[in-house]
């Protein structure tokens, strides 16, 4: 390792000492990552569905619009869980059938939404704090877009043949996911403590499964599949990108003009011009309050992000959860056995073990 890469991650270490109330530099850099890593995934579960990018807190000077914990928590949840709720009923109430549209849909919503801020608001000031090069957009954001852009496809499919509950619980071994992949790439080494927190997360998300009463092995591997993206997404953020830190606008203001245009080139091969044919039944009514529904989560989310500590947003997601999987079985009449509850309360106690791992506070 050369010296100033030493020095670097010296620089690294002093500032995660500072953050923690004073704790001594044997604080290393896969804790380091760890840390990071929670911190990118504490929205990640809605991101999925609403094209939102996991957050990462940005540290910039400028001062933005601020809400309290106890006004933009409710917000972000009923956000959160309308986006899944509706995305769930315009495909499996109003039969539109279409990931990849409603995806490019969304995309190219957010692309025009996060110009418009930038405007018109300072919500996306943290812009003028990235320097984008041609070379930084070849070697990072486009191959970065590229597994984004799967992990929305592959997860709004998944909606087609699983329940919203049965997602939900699934979506809980996005954690082991991520430190699998952080393995594998060696920028992260594994040791007991997260060995049991893995094994946790995965007996309690098998067990889950085994208790799903209409489970469908198609859905399944998609689902998986999105989490595999997922994970190699936030994985290569942190490797590319060098702890290139972007709030969720500021991530989709790069991200989602370089999605839409790759989705709409895969849309001819995946679902051709059947979408177009379908817009006259559903309307401009819904995909514009869809759309709209989805980009206000994002928005919510800067705020959340600067608002609440890192085992608050942690609690928050899984209250949501909890939330979301009651609220699918009333609307949607979707059947939660004793069993998964039981698998997920296992996967549950995993995540909430492996933010406590890193967060002290």
């Amino acid at each position: 390792m050369s010296s100033s890469s030493s020095s670097s991650q010296d620089e690294k270490i002093a500032q995660l000492a500072k953050v923690e109330n004073g704790a001594g530099p044997e604080f290393n850099s896969q804790q380091q990552h760890d840390q990071q890593v929670r911190e990118d995934m504490e929205v990640e579960d809605s991101e999925e569905v609403s094209m939102l990018p996991s957050p990462a807190v940005a540290q910039t000077p400028r001062q933005k619009p601020k809400l309290t914990a106890t006004v933009i928590i409710p917000i972000w949840i009923v956000l959160s869980s309308s986006v899944i709720i509706y995305n769930n009923y315009l495909y499996n109430t109003l039969h539109f059938r279409y990931p990849v549209f409603v995806v490019t849909w969304h995309l190219t919503f957010a692309a025009i939404g996060t110009r418009i801020l930038h405007r018109t608001t300072r919500l996306l000031d943290g812009v003028k704090d990235v320097s984008m090069s041609k070379d930084m957009f070849l070697k990072s954001i486009l191959p970065i877009g590229f597994l984004f852009s799967g992990s929305l496809i592959m997860s709004n499919t998944a909606y087609l043949y699983l329940s919203v509950s049965y997602i939900q619980m699934l979506k809980a071994f996005n954690a082991v996911a991520v430190l699998l992949v952080s393995w594998t790439f060696r920028i992260s080494e594994p040791n007991r403590k997260l060995a049991l927190i893995v094994l946790m997360i995965s007996s309690g998300v098998a067990v889950a499964s085994g208790g799903e009463l209409k489970f469908n092995m198609f859905g399944f591997i998609v689902q998986a599949a999105a989490v595999g993206f997922e994970a190699a997404r936030l994985v290569m953020i942190e490797i590319l990108l060098h702890g290139l830190k972007m709030d969720p606008l500021v991530s989709l203001h790069y991200y989602a003009p370089v999605c839409a245009i790759i989705n709409l080139i895969a849309l001819p091969f995946s679902e051709g011009f059947a979408p177009f044919f379908e817009l006259a039944r559903i309307g401009p009514f819904i995909l514009f309050t869809n759309a709209a529904v989805a980009f206000l989560l994002n928005v919510a989310a800067v705020f959340l992000v600067g608002a609440a500590s890192g085992l608050v947003l942690t609690l928050t997601g899984v209250f949501k959860d909890i939330l979301l999987i009651t609220g699918s079985t009333l609307i949607f009449g979707s059947t939660v056995t004793p069993t998964q509850v039981f698998g997920y309360s296992v996967a549950l106690g995993g995540l909430v073990m492996f933010k406590l791992t890193g967060n002290k506070k």
